[in-house]
């Protein structure tokens, strides 16, 4: 097996001492946002959007007025990209269904699907203000039927981004708040004086909402662990350098620490790839911010195998995997580790993000092991449930539950069952010792 790193980025060691500093700062911040509630979400949003509003929830009157704001060509848009997406978290939501099953004569078991009762839906701001995250968040919540949907966004120029805003309402927000960052997830998740908390908290961000969230966990529930954002072509001499160059650098161009990726069979290709990112970012508007990406995130790998491929793409688990090969069907069938596929030359990640319907919010860091990304089920809570209705089942299961309960040694386990034995069953059923 021969796997050659044309390019590297940062080392592992220099990425943990940014993840420690991250860290420290955003343990301090949610110590301080839960001991002095809206005082400390206060300090934070003039220290870090200096915006410091009468109430940083929005009046009906305020929504209105932001999105009288928002351009009829835009406003199409936004309500295009909500129409796709919606069409396929309903289509997903059909797909689950409340089940129950009779497994023994008189025995039902069941589960229902029922939607997590408030969640907090962050849109990150900042330099790229992200109306598609409220698409995601928001109207997928909807979807599943959560019936108390916040969200929050950054102010953006002192102000609500009136796209945001019209995204959130369109999307079925019951309350909508101008907070960014930190400040916002944190007083989402643990409350304040004026905020309600929620059950969970969905939404990508930077490094620092990232790990706000990581830190939440288990005082909220959370959709998944959403850090920078990441892409990973796997490509062949079927396609040429412009393109996966242009897809390299739009995904890199998120933040200063977007990991962009190029695993290839073509020498010829990783070359001109790396060749063609150096001519992009001499006329990109965007080349800062991809620029340093690429620089100490962005990777070229050349294998020797389409099998080659195969397994470093999945020890990768990118969020975003292009696929443009001659076997693009074969990934997708032997793929296991990874955020979404987007399969074939014409496919590219950016329609993802915006507006072809899938959901945008995916697993980073290689989460893709374990999770899949955001969708309509992540708001849904599976719960089961039992019904006997038979007095010959109550005995029956009764008195294997009995012997079951003492086999482990919890008498006041098999004690439950041993009752409904006597109760239902006569004394003709062989139960437990501890009822005789």
């Amino acid at each position: 097996m021969t796997i050659t790193y044309l390019k590297r980025g940062k080392s592992g060691a220099a990425r943990a001492e940014d993840d420690a500093r991250v860290r420290a700062t955003v343990e301090e911040v949610l110590a301080d946002i839960e001991a002095r509630g809206d005082a400390a979400v206060r300090d934070l949003s003039a220290k870090f959007d200096k915006y410091e509003p009468t109430s940083f929830r929005l009046t009906p009157s305020e929504i209105e007025a932001a999105i009288s704001k928002v351009a009829p060509r835009d406003m199409a848009d936004i309500r295009f990209a909500q129409t796709q997406i919606r069409r396929f978290a309903e289509a997903q939501r059909a797909s689950m269904t409340d089940i129950e099953v009779e497994t023994l004569p008189g025995v039902f078991l069941g589960h229902r699907n029922i939607p997590v009762q408030s969640v907090g839906c962050y849109v990150p701001g900042g330099k790229f203000p992200m109306v598609a995250s409220a698409h995601m968040s928001v109207l997928t919540a909807s979807v599943a039927g959560v019936p108390r949907i916040i969200a929050s966004a950054p102010p953006v120029k002192g102000a609500p981004h009136p796209a945001i805003v019209a995204a959130m309402h369109l999307g079925g927000a019951h309350e909508i708040y101008v907070l960014g960052g930190m400040q916002a997830v944190g007083a989402m998740a643990l409350g304040t004086e004026t905020i309600k908390p929620v059950d969970m908290l969905v939404g990508p961000g930077n490094a620092y909402v990232a790990e706000a969230k990581r830190q939440l966990y288990g005082r909220v529930g959370i959709d998944l662990f959403a850090g920078p954002t990441e892409t990973l072509l796997i490509a062949d001499d079927t396609v040429d350098a412009e393109l996966c160059a242009t897809d390299l650098l739009g995904q890199a161009e998120h933040g200063y620490n977007s990991p962009a990726v190029l695993i290839t069979t073509s020498h010829k290709l990783a070359e001109g790839t790396t060749a063609e990112v150096e001519r992009l970012l001499k006329i990109l508007p965007t080349a800062e911010t991809a620029g340093a990406s690429w620089r100490d995130y962005g990777e070229v790998i050349l294998c020797d195998t389409y099998d080659e491929m195969l397994s470093e793409a999945n020890f990768i688990a990118s969020e975003h995997v292009q696929v443009m090969t001659d076997r693009d069907d074969w990934f997708l069938e032997n793929m296991h580790s990874y955020g979404a596929l987007f399969l074939g030359p014409r496919t590219n990640v950016a329609n993802g993000d915006k507006v072809i319907g899938t959901n945008h919010t995916l697993p980073t860091r290689k989460a893709g092991r374990y999770t899949g990304g955001l969708w309509v089920g992540k708001f849904l809570k599976t719960h089961s449930y039992q019904r006997i209705t038979t007095d010959a089942a109550a005995a029956e299961i009764g008195a294997y539950g009995s012997r079951l309960c003492l086999l482990e040694g919890f008498v006041g386990h098999a004690e439950q069952c041993n009752i409904r034995v006597r109760r239902y069953g006569g004394r003709n059923i062989a139960y437990g010792a501890a009822a005789e």
